[in-house]
């Protein structure tokens, strides 16, 4: 799995017009399945993002969790984080799930992130046509990918 991190001071989602998620202090969470992730990346993916200290403390040092400070998650499901760029200038998405495979698991992630942070998260609709708008604080992009895990 792949992921793009975003802390974000408000972000939205919109499907034809309307609008299917909208938080305020949180997280972006953008995120590519490839047929060889498993619920193994789901979990270590999830544990990752949900302590990574990117909000900033009294002090104004990025030392603080998604947890504590009590933001909120959109997740989207974004196959074109798979691309190859490798050959010719159109890119490729091979390694990017078909839906049976990627709908399985991405709901899957959802459904652990919600159990780590213990509220609800926000989501896209995995293959639709989104509109995504965010205001980045800081801004704080991280880019997390479970086959690297440097």
């Amino acid at each position: 799995m792949k992921a793009v991190i975003q802390r974000v001071s408000q972000a939205f989602v919109t499907i034809s017009n309307e609008k299917v998620a909208d938080i305020g202090l949180g997280l972006l969470i953008l995120v590519g399945i490839e047929d060889a992730d498993t619920q193994e990346d789901i979990d270590w993916l999830t544990a990752k993002i949900v302590q990574l200290r990117i909000f900033n403390d009294e002090n104004e040092v990025m030392n603080k969790s998604v947890q504590d400070v009590y933001g909120d998650i959109i997740v989207v499901s974004q196959f074109t984080l798979h691309a190859s760029t490798k050959k010719g200038n159109r890119p490729s998405y091979l390694k990017a799930s078909k839906p049976n495979i990627a709908i399985p698991l991405y709901e899957a992630f959802v459904t652990s992130m919600e159990k780590s942070i213990d509220k609800k998260v926000q989501a896209g609709q995995f293959g639709a046509d989104m509109k995504v708008s965010l205001l980045n604080d800081g801004p704080v992009t991280i880019i997390i990918d479970t086959k690297n895990k440097e």
